[in-house]
């Protein structure tokens, strides 16, 4: 593979890039998750009081949201490695900003869908820009810690949604969402592209290239492991999270279960999830094994969700919490994906890897819907959750080891 001249960097681990990609994700999150929280009240503000029209203009205004990300995803990417991840990682942030303050006035459905939409869009290119520009400026030996730093201050933002969207009304949540983003604009002073995109901007060499990721077979089933092991997660937050007060009733879960506090303790567990995750991929010098040893643990904390019955509340949020730290191996999910590929189609590979995850979503969404119809709400919900976890594991499995890998090299496309 062609190597790239290095150059120098800044190599202390809370360096300005680490911190902005790391608030920038804390914004970011928070921002994603609002609408699980508000779901329910904000539609019945607009009028939607029907259980059954809950729930599906529920999925349709998830799935709005994530195609959003799906198709922003692709586009922040490649502009990503053609542009810059400055560039990238700014842009967006003023994007989603924009979008969730103009969500805080939505008076109808249809509105509130069109501004999902672009408020996906905005939210898809943070994480993937932050996490390519933390792997380029930290050496090797830190890369694991920094992308833990950033995914496990970013991951709390979800705490904060939570309590402002149970406390402060949900378009007031938004209003606090797109500020905070503006807020963080203003952060730009001082924080600098990577070395290694700055080499690369004086070669010939093609970037962004995002059709290149199908053109090789190798290159292509890389590219859609990375996709696969991390959507068990989404299949947490998406279904059993986002649609627990629905399974608090199927369960029997003696009080009404709220979906902002079984966000709020998920996330909760997502932080520390991610943190451990982090930190044993560096002490074991092992992404893979970490990834395995978390997706086992998210099929136990799966199963006795949807297999257990008559829960107290305590003991369901508690569950959340298990279900959160178990699907907490997000940061080493995005940085293998990010330590896969040369740095001329980085940036593209980690910005719509996340987002196809998330975007998988829309395909959850609609066979869970399928199944609950056919089979039931939570057989439906086991036999999405083994395909899922089935996958995830082959997909690991499969993966080159990547830990320690010298990421200053390009690839040939």
């Amino acid at each position: 593979m062609p190597t790239l001249q290095s150059s120098p960097q800044k190599h202390y681990l809370f360096n300005t890039a680490v911190i902005v990609a790391a608030l920038g994700y804390f914004v970011d999150i928070y921002d994603l998750v609002l609408f699980s929280i508000v779901r329910i009240p904000s539609l019945q503000s607009l009028g939607v009081t029907d259980p059954t029209a809950l729930l599906e203009d529920g999925v349709m205004l998830l799935n709005m949201q994530m195609a959003g990300m799906l198709l922003g995803g692709i586009a922040w990417g490649v502009l990503g490695d053609k542009k810059g991840r400055l560039s990238v990682l700014f842009g967006s942030i003023f994007l989603y900003s924009i979008a969730n303050i103009l969500n805080g006035f939505v008076t109808t459905i249809p509105m509130y869908a069109v501004l999902r939409f672009v408020a996906g869009v905005g939210l898809a290119g943070e994480l993937g820009a932050g996490i390519t520009l933390v792997s380029e400026v930290l050496p090797k030996e830190k890369r694991g810690y920094g992308t833990m730093v950033v995914a496990t201050i970013g991951i709390s933002g979800a705490i904060l949604a939570g309590i402002v969207g149970e406390y402060f009304g949900w378009r007031t949540a938004y209003f606090i969402g797109g500020g905070l983003g503006m807020l963080l604009l203003l952060l730009r002073v001082g924080v600098y592209e990577s070395g290694m995109f700055n080499n690369l901007k004086q070669t010939n060499v093609t970037r962004g290239n995002f059709l290149s990721l199908f053109t090789n077979a190798r290159r292509f089933w890389k590219y859609l492991k990375c996709i696969l092991i991390g959507v068990p997660i989404w299949y947490v937050v998406g279904i059993l999270i986002t649609f627990s007060p629905e399974f608090g009733v199927a369960l029997g879960v003696k009080d009404t279960v709220s979906a902002a506090r079984a966000v709020s303790f998920c996330y909760l567990g997502l932080v520390f999830g991610d943190f451990a995750s982090g930190f044993l991929s560096q002490r074991f010098q092992s992404r893979r094994n970490i990834v395995l040893a978390f997706l086992l643990l998210t099929g136990i904390f799966v199963g006795v969700y949807l297999l257990g019955r008559e829960f107290s509340l305590t003991a369901f949020y508690t569950l959340c919490v298990a279900l959160g730290f178990a699907g907490g191996y997000w940061a080493v999910f995005v940085t293998i994906a990010a330590e896969q590929f040369g740095t001329n189609i980085r940036a593209t590979v980690t910005t719509t890897v996340p987002n196809f995850v998330r975007g998988a979503v829309v395909p959850l969404t609609i066979a869970f819907t399928y199944l609950k119809d056919g089979v039931g709400l939570v057989p439906g919900a086991i036999l999405l959750a083994v395909l899922c976890l089935a996958i995830a594991i082959y997909s690991i499995l499969t993966l080159d080891e990547t830990y320690g890998k010298d990421l200053n090299y390009m690839e040939p496309l």
